[in-house]
């Protein structure tokens, strides 16, 4: 058991045991000249190319990492291989792959683990991404424009399946992070304080998504009961619910749910679209053209449908309806987690491709069929409320149960193995089932959901907050983050004289990513700006009481 396992994350020390040559950094594992000897193939990483080696280190293992379970790169450890063959007589097992060196299992077996490896993740994106978000889609697209909106999906989809990519070739680079708080360490150069910023926005993140469930929870019961008890008991039965879906320690487990939740919240956007199309008329409807509805101004009469803003479309909205299309695409901040216990995790972007042409499908063709039929007066967020039949409504939203629970749950598992594995790293509590062991870990899953239920009561406005810490995190986790690990990993491939030497295409990749680290800043700056106008505006309106009873149902 070694010390370090424990330690917090301190400044790369300038000792000489620390400090790699270039030639130390990029070196290949010896898991890789396997790889390539079975794959028959040796050649640079390429843009999804999961036979390709991913290419040098940008930075020596981190000192908190430097345990029981990791290795250390300063003698060439193959790092992932070690990890799999220290877990193999575990009851717990994090990295549940196979490996052929140290296993010795046949290549059918292989192919088998693989296969299974690579199912589980495409569960877990798919249940990350398609999710009730999707029902706000026409309510964006009422906003912008059905043609805007609609290529925004597109290239929106498009720049989050790049820079995930970018992730993965990072986590290939590095097997030893856990954790979006590594990488960010990692790339700035590190630094102590870039561990401990990242962990602050990861954790809030993973917290206030947490609490958003617990509200949406709250909203289906209430819709489905016609607020039958106080909302308070609906949030409190959706947080209880919640914690004990939490408690699976790996991932591999978490799958099982997550192919649940996936397939039951496609069939809900597929009823919802197919009962808003052949309902007589939408919820709220008037007839008369010339009516104005007095709470939102907008007029009666058959469903408008614009392929352009309105005229009069201000800048906070269109920014709202923009950001709210960016927010449900932009997960990355999970994925160095999924991709940390995955058995193979050079087929993650079988998997990322896979839920990237689900995702632009499905938000498209749902988002624009429901606002078709709901037009810019009659459509709500989420949409099941724009259903003017109240049956219709009430089952569609039903079969989203499964995600309702499930997102929220996937966080707190994400926060909770964050914490866990900083407590228990290089201890027997972490991958045996000890009572101390599980009662840590129910511990934490518990503490974030009361935290996250708290939250969620006694903020009023809680969904312009939740606008607002997404804008100030996503745009280093969706954007920022990336543009810079791509700068870095092409830096460490290129050597000292990388720029001078680029060709066409190297520029034009630096120039993508670069704009890509603009857009987060853009999103830093429009979208803070965006939220806390949102935020002044309804202050200035009634917010909702704490801790209140009143009614929130669709």
């Amino acid at each position: 058991m070694a010390l370090e396992g424990r330690r917090l994350p301190t400044d790369y020390e300038n000792s000489s045991k620390d400090a790699l040559p270039d030639s130390k950094l990029e070196e290949r594992n010896p898991s890789d000249e396997a790889l390539d000897t079975e794959n028959g193939t040796r050649s640079r990483f390429g843009f999804g190319n999961s036979d390709k080696h991913p290419g040098g280190r940008i930075a020596p293992v981190l000192s908190h990492l430097r345990g029981y379970d990791f290795g250390s790169d300063t003698d060439s450890t193959d790092i992932l291989g070690k990890q799999i063959e220290l877990e193999a007589g575990n009851d717990i097992q994090y990295r549940t792959c196979s490996w052929p060196k140290a296993s010795g299992i046949s290549l059918r077996r292989r192919q088998w683990h693989a296969l299974t490896g690579f199912h589980q993740t495409a569960a877990l994106l798919f249940s990350e991404y398609i999710c009730l978000a999707i029902m706000s889609f026409p309510y964006s697209y009422s906003v912008l424009g059905l043609v805007p909106g609609l290529i925004l999906t597109v290239v929106i989809a498009g720049l989050v399946l790049y820079t995930s990519l970018v992730v993965w070739e990072f986590c290939l680079r590095h097997p030893e992070v856990r954790d979006v708080c590594d990488i960010g360490q990692m790339l700035f150069w590190g630094k102590t304080w870039a561990w401990y910023a990242t962990a602050v926005m990861f954790v809030l993140n993973n917290t206030f998504i947490q609490a958003l469930h617990v509200l949406v929870t709250a909203k289906y019961l209430n819709t489905i009961t016609s607020h039958s008890q106080c909302t308070i008991v609906f949030a409190v039965i959706g947080t209880v619910i919640c914690f004990f879906f939490s408690l699976p320690r790996t991932f591999s487990a978490l799958a099982k749910l997550a192919t649940f939740s996936a397939f039951f919240t496609f069939l809900s956007v597929l009823l919802a679209a197919i009962f808003a199309a052949i309902e007589a008329h939408p919820a709220g409807y008037n007839p008369d053209p010339n009516y104005v509805n007095p709470k939102t101004g907008l007029p009666g009469g058959e469903p408008i449908v614009t392929a352009l803003p309105v005229k009069g479309t201000t800048f906070v909205a269109g920014m709202n309806a923009f950001l709210n299309i960016s927010y449900t695409f932009i997960g990355q901040i999970t994925l160095p987690s999924f991709i940390a216990e995955m058995r193979n995790p050079k087929d993650f972007p079988k998997a990322l491709w896979a839920v990237t042409i689900a995702e632009v499908f499905i938000f498209g063709i749902v988002g624009a069929v429901v606002y078709a039929y709901t037009g810019n007066q009659y459509n709500t967020a989420p949409a099941f409320g724009s259903l003017g039949n109240d049956i219709y409504k009430k089952v569609s939203f039903s079969f989203m149960i499964p995600t309702l629970i499930f997102l929220g749950v996937l966080y707190a598992s994400v926060s909770a193995r964050f914490i866990f594995f900083r407590i228990f790293e290089g201890t027997r509590h972490k991958s045996s089932h000890t009572v101390a062991g599980w009662s840590a870990w129910a511990g934490i899953l518990a503490a974030t959901w009361v935290l996250a239920f708290i939250i969620a009561e006694v903020i009023p406005f809680f969904s312009d907050l939740l606008s607002l810490m997404s804008s100030l995190f996503d745009s280093f986790f969706g954007f920022i983050f990336w543009g810079l690990a791509y700068i870095r990993m092409r830096r460490v491939d290129g050597g000292v004289t990388w720029l001078k030497e680029q060709s066409l295409y190297g520029y034009s990749m630096l120039a993508l990513n670069i704009v890509i680290i603009l857009i987060g800043l853009f999103f830093l700056g429009a979208g803070t700006y965006t939220s806390v106008q949102s935020i002044i505006t309804d202050t200035e309106g009634s917010v909702g009481g704490v801790f209140t009873c009143a009614d929130n149902g669709l």
